[in-house]
């Protein structure tokens, strides 16, 4: 069985983007949200590829 990259729909605050990333890569959710936080503050584009991933990355609805 292969892993695939869904969006949250337990572990969400706005989009689940973060959450679905985090059970993708098997980390804390708190650290990929302050990873998008900083991204964010730092580049500015963390705000463009969060949009972009709430769009592009499917729901995961077996929950």
């Amino acid at each position: 069985m292969s892993k695939r990259l869904y969006r949250s729909s337990s572990d969400k605050q706005l989009g689940g983007v973060c959450g679905g990333v985090a059970e993708y890569l098997e980390l804390d959710p708190s650290l990929v949200r302050i990873g998008a936080i900083l991204l964010l503050f730092v580049a500015g584009t963390g705000l463009l590829a969060y949009l972009v991933a709430w769009f592009v990355i499917p729901l995961d609805t077996d929950t």
